[in-house]
């Protein structure tokens, strides 16, 4: 009787000293503490607006999702990807320009997503053919001019540039930048590579000086009288108009803007903002959302409200001062054409000494 007491009471010692060591802190179940991880989408983007963060705060609002930003320019944002390689974290690229966007394509750094609703928003020449990237805003390659010297009869077509009687009248950018690289590109698919090269060479012998500075500047430059024609995307003219500088408005109102066809009837070169998935990107339904809220009303009032471009979706709101521009006519040249065409072009304006 004394030992089977005995042995009660050594197991009760035990059993007390077991409870002792758990901890009361400890969860009774995984329910209690587990919470649901919010889904994260890491933008790599090269604009650079307040505009732009409001509607990333909006989105952030209306889903259960976190936007990571990072700002820089596209060429820099390529070369971070590619050092960055598989353990890139970006998972959607937002840059200017079909082109910029065919670089990212060509190295490998993208993959399609397929998408029947952005199908369905974009135009078909707006988005890659293989579902790489998808336009969201589209930017006009067009003239600024000054109005004493020139009609908009004088201007009209792209070719109109290369006549003698605009030697000495011309500014432009670099042949190296991407908005002209771009305009070179339709100019080969629409005339040939001959006929591009021979127009290339004809604008050179026309320029006042040789290309220098930003599309802004080549504006300016009209105002200033080094030059009475300038090559330049429409959005830069609308901001100097626009602008709270007085300034910036006299140098618009000294100047008109038109956008040249090709051909008579054939369309004015257009080109996109656009938004490309990464090769690292997991998380494809999410990309999807975010591409479909930049086409929202919401998108396209907060992506062109700054920058001026024009809304990719018909009825959008548009911007303040682009109802001063002309009538548009885009063209329907499939904008993939642009970085198919971007080596040869680059090739073209070297030969015609476009620095």
């Amino acid at each position: 009787m004394i030992c089977k007491t005995r042995l009660i009471a050594g197991l009760s010692l035990l059993v007390g000293a077991v409870a002792a060591c758990s901890s009361p802190s400890e969860p009774t179940t995984t329910a209690e503490t587990t919470e649901t991880a919010p889904r994260v989408l890491t933008l790599y983007s090269s604009r650079h607006y307040d505009s732009d963060k409001e509607l990333y705060a909006m989105f952030e609002a209306e889903t259960d999702a976190r936007l990571e930003v990072r700002e820089a320019g596209a060429s820099q944002l390529l070369e971070t990807m590619r050092a960055e390689g598989d353990q890139s974290p970006a998972d959607i690229i937002l840059a200017a320009d079909a082109g910029s966007l065919w670089r990212f394509k060509d190295a490998g750094l993208t993959q399609a997503l397929p998408s029947e609703t952005l199908e369905s928003l974009i135009p078909a020449n707006y988005r890659a053919a293989d579902g790489h990237w998808y336009g969201v805003a589209r930017r006009m390659r067009g003239i600024a001019y000054d109005p004493t010297r020139w009609s908009a009869e004088d201007l009209a077509t792209w070719p109109t540039l290369a006549m003698e009687d605009k030697a000495g009248e011309i500014c432009v950018r670099s042949s190296s930048n991407i908005y002209n690289l771009s305009l070179m590109g339709e100019l080969i698919h629409r005339l040939g590579a001959e006929a591009a090269q021979a127009w290339a060479t004809a604008v050179v012998g026309n320029m006042a000086r040789n290309p220098q500075g930003g599309d802004t500047d080549q504006i300016r430059a009209i105002a200033a009288g080094e030059c009475s024609i300038a090559i330049t995307n429409h959005y830069y003219w609308v901001r100097l108009s626009t602008s709270n500088s007085d300034a910036d408005q006299q140098v618009a109102a000294s100047t008109a803007f038109l956008f040249p066809e090709f051909s008579e009837g054939s369309g004015s070169h257009v080109n996109i903002t656009g938004a490309a998935v990464t090769a690292t990107a997991d998380d494809l339904a999410l990309a999807e959302e975010f591409l479909t809220y930049l086409l929202s009303e919401t998108g396209q009032t907060y992506l062109t409200r700054e920058t001026k471009e024009l809304p990719l979706i018909d009825g959008a709101p548009l911007p303040e001062g682009v109802d001063a521009l002309p009538a548009l006519s885009p063209s329907d040249t499939a904008l993939d054409i642009y970085g198919e065409n971007q080596a040869e072009a680059q090739r073209l304006f070297d030969l015609a000494g476009w620095n």
